[in-house]
């Protein structure tokens, strides 16, 4: 009994393991996320194929960012739903560290991972590693890669400085990194491979010129300019709004030399069909009301709701119906702040109650 026990574990994990990017984990460990010079060991992060491992010992210089990436890109993912019934929960001490929620489903049986979320996880987490490498990049972490040199042509009223940051490398390492274990014929590979890509563009469509003055009380009779990056709340905020309007597809099967293989359509032929930057899925989501392991739904109880607000934040929509409960609680807070000259801000702490809603 104890020998079919295990065997059903290792089963069940080979399953998770070829199906769910458990790299992932390694944004949980400080250990891979830590900025130090001291280098990943490449053989201790869960999950990885072999294309990945080879990346790894290769590009080993910017591992630590690529680690650093997919922990920002979580923290966006959680900011970004913060209101919502499912959250971006992650699951401590788990492989798959937001636990079934991104496993593989069963089309047409049950749901499974090619959902909305999952789709957005991808391409923020995509995302996330693009920009964490690039932003190291310029700052010098690495050897292996630094400023843009691209551009440095003198334009009307300015020049080129500074760092231009090269969101190409960047892109090239979050591609060959995330993108390696989505290699089957199958549509959960078609769908991540897109929504993968649809994160990065995210970032090279959002790099902007920003510029620096030079010159007596900051005339700005000399101007630099450089290709920088925007705050990455920016490529958040655009990716939701890409979640709220992503394109719901579905599988089609057809035999090529090499055996069976799956493709996207989108499912509404009067829709206008996604682009690159769009996200897609093909399987519905749960409603994440109630706690349930298979779907790895938390439930929405003892959430906090928002009383006064319509929306999904609502306590209406976030408890499901259910009603909610209201607490009293009391926090210290700055007030009566006055400025002295010169120069500092004295405050006095001031004790305020608020009610607190939550879901029953």
């Amino acid at each position: 009994m104890i020998y079919l026990g295990c065997f059903l574990f290792l089963c069940g994990l080979a399953r998770v393991m070829a199906s769910y990017p458990i790299w992932w984990s390694l944004a949980l460990h400080h250990q891979y996320t830590s900025l130090a010079s001291q280098p990943i060991p490449c053989g201790s992060i869960p999950g990885l194929v072999p294309k990945q491992l080879r990346f790894c010992r290769n590009y080993l210089e910017v591992m630590p960012s690529v680690a650093q990436g997919v922990k920002i890109g979580i923290q966006e993912c959680q900011h970004q739903f913060r209101g919502r019934r499912w959250n971006c929960t992650t699951v401590d001490g788990n492989l798959a560290i937001f636990g079934p929620v991104l496993d593989k489903g069963t089309l047409g049986r049950g749901w499974g991972g090619a959902t909305r979320e999952s789709a957005f996880v991808h391409a923020i987490a995509s995302a996330g590693v693009a920009f964490a490498v690039t932003r190291a990049c310029a700052e010098g972490s690495a050897t292996i890669c630094g400023c843009d040199a691209r551009r440095k042509a003198r334009e009307e009223g300015w020049k080129w400085g500074g760092c231009s940051e090269d969101v190409e490398f960047g892109s090239m390492v979050s591609r060959e990194f995330a993108d390696a274990r989505e290699n089957r014929p199958d549509a959960r590979s078609a769908m991540n491979r897109h929504n993968n890509e649809a994160g990065r563009i995210s970032i090279t469509d959002h790099m902007y010129l920003k510029c620096k003055c030079h010159g007596l009380s900051g005339s700005c009779e000399v101007k630099t300019c450089w290709w920088s990056q925007p705050d990455f709340r920016v490529i958040g905020d655009y990716m939701k709004d890409k979640y709220d309007s992503a394109s719901e597809m579905v599988v089609e099967k057809h035999r090529e030399s090499r055996g069976w293989v799956e493709t996207l359509r989108p499912k509404y032929a009067f829709f206008k069909p996604p682009t690159e930057t769009d996200l897609v899925y093909y399987e519905g989501s749960p409603n994440f009301c109630e706690p349930n392991p298979e779907t790895g739904s938390f439930g929405t109880r003892d959430r906090v709701c928002n009383l006064t607000s319509h929306g999904i934040d609502g306590c209406d929509l976030l408890c499901c119906g259910r009603g909610h409960n209201t607490r009293t609680e009391e926090r210290k807070e700055k007030c009566h702040c006055v400025f002295h000259w010169c120069c500092y801000v004295s405050c006095q702490a001031c004790l305020r109650v608020y009610d607190v809603h939550t879901c029953k």
